[in-house]
C-alpha cells in the first residue's frame, strides 16, 4: 500500500474517529481518552526502541542517531512554542484539562470563546501531525510492515486528539457534521511529513538514518512530554500505566509480524 495514501488514511481516519466519539457520546469522555492514550504513548515508545533507533544505528551510527533524535526533540519544541505563542494572543490558557493540554482552553461558557479556542487547537494539532508523518514516510520507505505498523500507532494517538478539537466546537455550537469534517482535514496535515518523509529517506543510507532517528525524537518527545504526563492528569489512577505497558507490548508484537 502506498505509504502517502496510508499516512492521509491514518491521519483523517483516526482524527475522525475521535471527532465521532465526542459528537456521539459528548465531552465526558475522560476515562476514554486516558486509555487511548496510554496505548498510543506504550506503542510509540516501543516502536521508536525496538525499530527506528536500532534502523538509524544500522544505517550510520551512534552518533548520527543521537544528532536526529536530539533535532526530533527539538523540532517538537519549535511547533510547540508557536502553538503556545497563538494561544497567547488568543489568551487561552492552557493544558489544565486534557483538552486544554492541546494548546488551548476548552471548558469557556462563552459559546464564541468556545469556536476560537476549538480553531486554535484545530490549527495546533494540523502542525503536531507533521512529524507523525515523517515517522511513517521514512519507515514505510524503508519498510512497509514497519510503516503500516507505525500509521497504525498514530491512527490511535489521533483519535483522543480528534476528541480534543471537537469537544469544543461542538460545544460552542458548531454542528457535528461541520465539526467532523474540520477534524478530519486536520488529520490530512500528516501526509506532509510523509511525503518529507519518503523524500528524504530516498536520499542515502546518511539521509534514511537521519529520518528515522528525527522522527524518532520527535515521537519521543510527544509521549514523555505529552501523552503519559496528559493521561495521568486525565485518569487520576492507575489506568495510564496498565495501558501503556499494554502499548509497549503491543508495539514489541507489532514489530515481530
Amino acid at each position: 500500500m502506498n505509504i502517502i495514501f496510508l499516512s492521509l488514511l491514518a491521519g483523517v481516519v483516526g482524527m475522525g474517529f475521535g471527532g465521532a466519539i465526542t459528537a456521539i457520546f459528548g465531552t465526558k469522555t475522560d476515562k476514554i481518552v486516558s486509555i487511548f492514550l496510554s496505548l498510543a504513548g506504550g506503542v510509540m515508545v516501543s516502536i521508536v526502541l525496538i525499530e527506528l533507533i536500532p534502523e538509524a544505528i544500522e544505517y550510520s551510527n551512534v552518533a548520527i542517531a543521537t544528532i536526529g533524535l536530539v533535532l526530533g526533540g527539538l523540532l517538537v519544541m519549535g511547533l510547540h512554542g508557536i502553538m503556545d505563542r497563538i494561544s497567547k494572543l488568543g489568551k487561552f490558557k492552557t493544558h489544565s484539562s486534557y483538552a486544554e493540554f492541546f494548546h488551548s482552553d476548552g471548558i469557556l461558557d462563552n459559546k464564541k470563546s468556545l469556536i476560537r479556542s476549538g480553531m486554535i487547537m484545530l490549527f495546533a494539532i494540523a502542525l503536531h501531525n507533521v512529524p507523525e508523518g515523517l515517522a511513517m514516510g521514512a519507515a514505510g520507505y524503508h519498510d512497509a510492515a514497519l510503516g503500516i505498523t507505525i500509521a497504525t500507532m498514530i491512527a490511535l494517538h489521533n483519535i483522543p486528539e480528534g476528541m480534543a478539537i471537537s469537544a469544543p466546537l461542538i460545544s460552542g455550537g458548531m454542528s457535528k457534521i461541520k465539526t467532523l469534517i474540520l477534524v478530519m482535514l486536520t488529520g490530512a496535515t500528516t501526509v506532509i511529513g510523509a511525503i518529507a518523509g519518503v523524500l528524504i529517506g530516498g536520499i542515502s543510507y546518511m539521509a534514511l538514518a537521519l529520518s528515522f532517528s528525527i522522527a524518532g525524537g520527535a515521537m519521543l518527545y510527544v509521549v514523555f512530554g505529552e501523552i503519559l504526563p496528559q493521561s495521568i492528569v486525565t485518569s487520576k489512577d492507575k489506568v495510564p500505566a496498565v495501558f501503556a505497558l499494554v502499548g509497549i507490548i503491543v508495539g514489541l508484537l507489532f514489530t515481530q509480524i
